[in-house]
């Protein structure tokens, strides 16, 4: 397994199965995965907002909200390229 520790994203990326495994957004710990499928559509939607004057605003386990001013969003688009660089 790879072990990633971006700037808001911190996990591991299991090659046999494929995925990014999360366990830490900004300062909050938790534990998802993330399909090659999952990590792009997630890229995608943060590149065509990135320049919005709010940030954004992302759900943990789509119950708890997660605020990105446009810094941390930015830093979330570069951990999200470097982790798409591991996935074939």
């Amino acid at each position: 397994m790879s072990l990633i520790n971006g700037r808001i994203v911190a996990g591991e990326f299991d090659k046999e199965v494929n995925e990014f495994l999360v366990h830490k957004v900004k300062n909050l710990s938790t534990s998802s995965a993330l399909t090659k499928k999952q990590a792009l559509k997630l890229y995608n939607y943060l590149k065509s907002h990135e320049n919005d004057p709010g940030g954004q605003v992302i759900t943990l386990y789509d119950q708890m909200l997660l605020s990105l001013s446009r810094e941390e969003l930015n830093s979330l688009i570069c951990d999200l390229e470097e982790i798409q660089d591991l996935y074939h």
